[in-house]
């Protein structure tokens, strides 16, 4: 049968139609005659179900979609396989943010102490998937966004033989920065790319071949507002939006001290408008509350990787990957977020030159945390899970994490099974 099998587990996320979408917008270099929908929610997935059926009609899309909460059903016969799953749901989100930040600490969906948090009751989860994966369907490709979306794929190259690609959105910001500041389209701009996912830094940015100017480096640097612009060309290169956490901490916990809401509550709240859109029969088109989500981008690089892999077009992408000497100052084992050049064989990290010196000891010390983080999660550890914390810049403090720790342990014991055999 001609076409490929393309299945989303974690479906009942909201972003499930911007990859519809892209897969409609490539319908011709990507093939597709399933798409199946995989989730544990049955309400969200029946929801989900009928809009994407509408939509891909809306679309043009000609393609079966299928809908399943059986995990081997899902993945059996799949070419690839995109995960986007939230373990605990919005709820467990919402209390990663609020019990770091009583501690009087940043309180976080990926990074410091929420960030470990979700990533001990994700990691768990996502190895089986990988697990039931390389037995259905042991030549997909696994596509992968669940977050902390670095340290879910160093868990799956290190204890599973799944193919993994870990992306974010954050890959091709300096692209959507150059277009938004300048109107210059995406093809048209490169730059060196080193760090983790949410850890990294972006210098040497070219034009059409060319180094850009100071102007228009500024002019990039300018549409990130996360990160203050003078201490952007102090460090000569332009930090992921998350690095405001580390370097601009104080403020960021004052403005989560003020704030009405968390972040994972405000999402809760779209989430409630996005749904009660999918759900009416008579929308087929994707809901203008969508637009309030954030997360632009993550359609395209998705689509991306898939376009170059199945059609082995030889593409540079940003991509999580093992390191295997492509950043001299971290393990060859370390999942490093860097340029590769992806194809029909699948990714080859790029060799990363002239990393700028200030940023070495950040990066190392964010990569000791995740994986020591890693192995935590696997063994059900909670030593190693105190030895993660402190090694994490913005927690670190011993008697705090003696506090801390038993309140977050406690609070996601459900979604902890490794820990509390």
């Amino acid at each position: 049968m001609k076409g490929f099998k393309f299945t989303i587990s974690g479906a009942g996320s909201t972003y499930t139609p911007e990859l519809i979408e892209g897969l409609a917008q490539k319908k011709e270099s990507l093939p597709v005659r399933e798409i199946m929908l995989h989730d544990i929610d049955e309400k969200r997935l029946d929801i989900m179900e009928g809009f994407c059926k509408r939509y891909v009609k809306e679309l043009g899309l000609d393609v079966t979609i299928n809908k399943t909460t059986d995990l081997a059903r899902a993945v059996e016969g799949a070419y690839f396989v995109n995960t986007q799953i939230r373990v605990g749901g919005n709820e467990a989100r919402v209390l990663d943010e609020k019990i770091p930040l009583s501690h009087g600490l940043i309180g976080q969906e990926t990074t410091g102490a929420g960030g470990f948090m979700k990533a001990m009751r994700t990691i768990p989860v996502m190895l089986n998937l990988a697990k039931t994966i390389e037995k259905y369907s042991p030549d997909a490709w696994i596509v992968n966004y669940t977050n902390p979306t670095g340290l879910v794929s160093e868990a799956v190259t290190r204890y599973t033989n799944a193919k993994i690609a870990g992306f974010c959105s954050g890959g091709i910001f300096p692209k959507m920065w150059a277009k938004k500041s300048m109107g210059i389209e995406y093809d048209r701009v490169r730059y060196d790319y080193v760090g983790l996912n949410h850890m990294n830094f972006i210098y040497n940015i070219s034009i059409d071949g060319r180094a850009a100017t100071e102007e228009e480096f500024i002019h990039i640097a300018k549409a990130n507002p996360e990160i203050d612009l003078e201490l952007v060309k102090l460090l000569n290169a332009i930090p992921s939006p998350y690095l405001q956490y580390y370097y601009h901490t104080h403020r960021k916990l004052d403005q989560f001290k003020n704030a009405q809401y968390t972040r994972g509550q405000q999402v809760m709240m779209m989430e409630k408008e996005i749904y009660s859109a999918y759900a009416d029969e008579k929308i087929s088109t994707k809901p203008e509350a969508l637009n309030k989500r954030g997360g632009g981008g993550y359609s395209d690089v998705a689509m991306g990787f898939l376009d170059a892999v199945y059609n082995d077009q030889d593409t540079w992408m940003i991509v999580n990957v093992p390191n295997n000497g492509a950043v001299d100052f971290l393990p060859d084992s370390a999942v490093v977020e860097i340029g590769c050049l992806v194809n029909g064989v699948g990714m080859q990290p790029l060799k990363v030159k002239n990393v700028p010196p200030m940023v070495w000891g950040l990066i190392s010390e964010v990569k000791n945390y995740e994986q020591l983080a890693v192995e935590a999660a696997v063994e059900g550890d909670i030593n190693k899970a105190k030895l993660a914390l402190m090694a994490h810049p913005l927690v670190r403090d011993y008697n705090l994490i003696e506090k801390m720790l038993p309140e977050l342990m406690e609070a996601n014991k459900a979604y902890l099974p490794q820990f509390y055999k």
